[in-house]
């Protein structure tokens, strides 16, 4: 499983928890790509008891059928309402004050409406924000974890906000949330073995998005994954690794070989490059040259107690 947990987030969770008593509203801001698995679930369980104004980011990128299925999920919770948006849309971010204040309910008149700004890094919060104010108040950047401390903004309309860090948390025990997150960039690609990510990524859109991954790299066929013979354990007391290649049905490190052939990466000798060809992937992905995609739907969250969870611990 993925391990990450810089100290600065650390000190990010103890200055969240200290300052949510005094919050009316929460903004968690999502990738509208996979909201499963871009919500941190240590911030759920700090913010259990705020109202909560999901805001799915990034929806210029996703799937808008899926997009449309998760906000229904998120509407259907107690406390709490979802706005798909692109952080740079003035209709969308006009709408987020009165939202805002809807959730918070009856508030002094002599003060701001305090809302906590959330999400883990990389997810466009920054830049939220920044639009939100209409001058540059946040860091921004590709990299994730830019903000490092808290700062508070105040806005012309009654709201005041509060950035946070970006938080991921300590260890991500769902295996295909921790490759989605990768596949994402909310994970420093220094983290990351890049051609085992963009292997189950490979897979895994070959089984949600077949004609656009073919479309985008010419490809004639999407070979099928045989399983190994043997399961092998990581850890002889310890949760199995998931075969999420087998589980997509794809395979994905073909796909990665047949992307680098395609796109410069065969080497002199007829070798080819699959750095190269995970490359390609991942970064047009995010950058969403092979269309509105989603990594994952309302039905792919983990019944608790399900098979899934007890594999993964």
């Amino acid at each position: 499983m993925l391990g990450w947990f810089p100290g600065h987030m650390n000190k990010a969770r103890r200055q969240i928890k200290e300052a949510l008593p005094a919050i009316d509203v929460v903004i968690e801001v999502l990738d509208a790509r996979l909201p499963y698995s871009s919500a941190n679930p240590m911030l759920a369980e700090l913010t259990r008891h705020k109202p909560v104004l999901k805001i799915l980011s990034r929806a210029d990128l996703a799937d808008p059928r899926l997009t449309e299925a998760w906000c229904a999920h998120f509407d259907a919770q107690p406390n709490t309402q979802a706005l798909a948006m692109v952080t740079s849309d003035q209709r969308a971010l006009k709408r987020i004050p009165a939202l805002c204040r809807d959730l918070a309910g009856q508030v002094r008149a002599d003060r701001d409406v305090r809302v906590m700004v959330m999400g883990i890094p990389n997810v466009g919060k920054s830049t939220l924000i920044n639009n939100l104010a209409g001058r540059k108040i946040a860091k921004v950047g590709n990299e994730p974890a830019v903000t490092k401390r808290q700062q508070v903004v105040r806005l012309d309309n009654g709201i005041a906000l509060t950035d946070t860090p970006g938080v991921l948390w300590p260890k991500i025990e769902d295996q295909a949330s921790g490759y989605r997150l990768a596949a994402s960039g909310a994970i420093r690609d220094t983290a990351l073995d890049y051609l085992d990510v963009a292997t189950i990524t490979a897979a895994e859109l070959a089984r949600r998005y077949p004609e656009a991954l073919k479309a985008r790299y010419k490809l004639t066929d999407l070979p099928a994954y045989v399983a190994p013979a043997e399961v092998v354990e990581i850890e002889a007391d310890g949760p199995r690794k998931i075969d999420l290649q087998a589980l997509a049905g794809f395979d994905g490190q073909t796909i990665i070989a047949e992307i680098a052939r395609k796109r410069g990466g065969l080497k002199s000798g007829g070798v080819l490059d699959l750095h190269r060809g995970a490359e390609v992937l991942l970064h047009e992905l995010r950058d969403g040259k092979l269309g509105r995609l989603s990594l994952e739907a309302p039905e792919d969250i983990p019944a608790p107690g399900g098979p899934e969870e007890e594999q993964t611990g």
